[in-house]
Order: C-alpha cells, then sequence, then structure tokens
C-alpha cells in the first residue's frame, strides 16, 4: 500500500535512531496502514531544502541532533515549551499548511518520572551542561520545589546553566565536574552526559539512593545506572524518555491517543537485537 500520510526522523548521524522503530510500532497497533515513517541523514546545511521539498502528504518530523535549534527559523510557531528552552524536537504540519514546532523532551521526562511515582523533589542534582541539560532544568522547574546543582565542566558552561535557570525559573548552583560523587547524594540526579562520562563516579553511589534519571540506553545499563539499581536505587532510563517523548509525538502528528506499551515493547527489542 502506497502511504497516504508520511514522517520520519531527521538528523545527522541518525542511522542509530529508534524513531522509526518506535514510530511505527505506534501506526501498526493503532491501525494506520497506510501511514510511513523512516529516517533521513539531514544536516544544518541541508534542513531548510528538504523542509521545503515537502509534499501535503508529510504530517511531521521528529528531529534530533544538530536540528533542533536550526529548524526554528523555519516554523510558522513554537509551543512555549520549545520557545523556553531554545529547541525543537517535534513539527506538525497544519491542514492549513502551517508548521508548529514544539519540544516533546521536556512533557517526555516529566512523564518518565511521573510513571515511576515521582511527582515533586526538594532538589536536584544535574550531571552535565548540554544541550539535554536545558531539557532537564524545563522538566526540574515543573517538579523541583528546591534549588538544583549542575556539575558542569567550565565556567562557561556553568554561566549557560545559570543563564538557563533564570530564564526558566530554577534556583542553578554550579559546582566543578572534579565534585560529581556529591551530586550522588541528591533525592533526583539526572545524568545528561555521553557514554562512559559517568563510569568514574558509578563506584561513589551511596547506599539505598535515592532517582537516578540517565538519559542514555545505550549501551544500557550504564554503569552508573546497574550500581544505583542494586543499591536500593529508583533508576528511569532513556529508553522511558524516548518512548515518552516519541508517545507525544504521535499524538499530535496523527490525533490519536498513541499506545505505550506497545511502542516501549518494540523498543526494548530494538536494543536487545543490536
Amino acid at each position: 500500500m502506497t502511504p497516504t500520510r508520511r514522517a520520519a526522523v531527521l538528523g545527522s548521524p541518525i542511522a542509530h535512531s529508534l524513531s522509526p522503530v518506535l514510530h511505527r510500532a505506534a501506526y501498526a497497533e493503532l491501525g494506520l496502514d497506510d501511514w510511513s515513517y523512516d529516517r533521513f541523514e539531514v544536516d544544518e546545511a541541508a534542513l531548510p531544502g528538504f523542509v521545503e521539498g515537502l509534499d501535503s502528504s508529510w504530517a511531521g518530523l521528529s528531529l534530533t541532533m544538530p536540528l533542533k535549534r536550526a529548524v526554528i527559523p523555519l516554523l510558522d510557531e513554537i509551543s512555549p515549551t520549545a520557545a523556553s528552552v531554545e529547541a525543537v524536537n517535534t513539527v506538525v504540519f497544519t491542514e492549513d499548511g502551517r508548521r508548529v514546532g514544539d519540544n516533546t523532551d521536556v512533557p517526555g521526562m516529566i512523564a518518565a518520572l511521573r510513571e515511576r511515582g515521582v511527582e515533586k523533589v526538594e532538589s536536584a542534582a544535574i550531571l552535565g551542561a548540554g544541550a539535554t541539560a536545558s531539557s532537564a532544568l524545563a522538566a526540574l522547574a515543573v517538579i523541583c520545589a528546591g534549588p538544583v546543582t549542575a556539575y558542569v565542566r567550565s565556567r562557561e558552561r556553568g554561566d549557560e546553566m545559570r543563564g538557563w535557570g533564570q530564564r526558566l525559573g530554577v534556583d542553578v548552583r554550579v559546582a566543578d565536574w572534579a565534585e560529581g560523587a556529591q551530586a550522588l547524594s541528591a533525592p533526583l540526579v539526572i545524568a545528561t552526559t555521553p557514554a562512559g562520562t559517568t563510569d568514574s563516579v558509578a563506584a561513589d553511589v551511596p547506599q539505598n539512593p535515592g532517582i537516578l534519571f540517565d538519559v542514555l540506553y545505550e549501551p544500557w545499563p550504564t554503569a552508573l545506572a546497574a550500581v544505583w539499581s542494586a543499591r536500593g536505587g529508583v533508576v528511569v532510563g532513556g529508553l522511558d524518555l524516548l518512548v515518552h517523548q516519541a508517545l507525544l509525538q504521535v499524538e499530535q502528528m496523527t490525533g490519536r491517543p498513541a499506545p505505550l506499551a506497545a511502542m516501549r515493547q518494540a523498543g526494548e527489542a530494538a536494543i536487545a537485537a543490536r
């Protein structure tokens, strides 16, 4: 069957993306046999031409690095959430041809934590200061009542995190990355760094720690997540985030409630097969 509605994930590199697995699982469960979801290798230079070339069959786009900020000038409207972190990971094409951008990473983080019973915390720590850290701060603006300490490698990164905190209404305090072991006693720790970065602090996890949200999903578990779980803590992983942000994308693009269980099962199977 030729698809009558199309969607895709764009980024560079993109071959590793699990988004097609998750979205296709949702379409199958919802009976959307005439929908397709693909992946395209697109960098910042190629993005304007790609978007301009889309026809009326397109329902939406998912965006990963390095396109989350680059897409903003190409849009007619962005949501307050996307504006708050200057990052768009979702574009929906409306019936009247408008391009509307949103950020589902932030509510996806909140939903993943709430699924594990985390509604509010008194304080939190963030390991890292990249693009994902700003989304984490936006999520903490909703669920964290007190200060957030960011553990960073440079003064410039620390200044950036303070700036994001001011914009988002979060009391951000900055600490040196070398003191990262101190972060592990926080009620909620969000690790936003690349694979292997937090391995050096895994041995410092206390007994009966709080909640760890490690945004990685491959390799999984990370050394930090494995020790955290072994010592009695609650662990929320990158697949949880990926599924919840994709679920919101499916709902925006299709207008249908998305099947969480089917999407998670498909994601777990895809990771296990790698």
